[in-house]
């Protein structure tokens, strides 16, 4: 995984308690940000669906690069 998405997906990871916690108090909020959360866990599914289709295809360039040589 590249660095600049393990960034952004940790700042997703950091959203999801905010979404239940006043960070100000630290006490659970009354209403939470429901949107918050499910945006947060759709951009970690999105990271993850990503950055596993962008290593899938560097392989791929590899095997068809070490086939060649031979």
């Amino acid at each position: 995984m590249d660095k600049y998405l393990l960034v952004i997906m940790i700042f997703l990871i950091v959203s999801i308690p905010i979404a239940f916690v006043s960070p100000t108090t630290g006490e659970i909020r009354e209403h939470p940000f429901i949107l918050l959360f499910y945006a947060s866990i759709a951009g970690i599914s999105a990271i993850i669906i990503f950055s596993s289709y962008k290593d899938r295809k560097q392989r791929q360039k590899d095997n068809v690069k070490r086939r060649s040589k031979k």
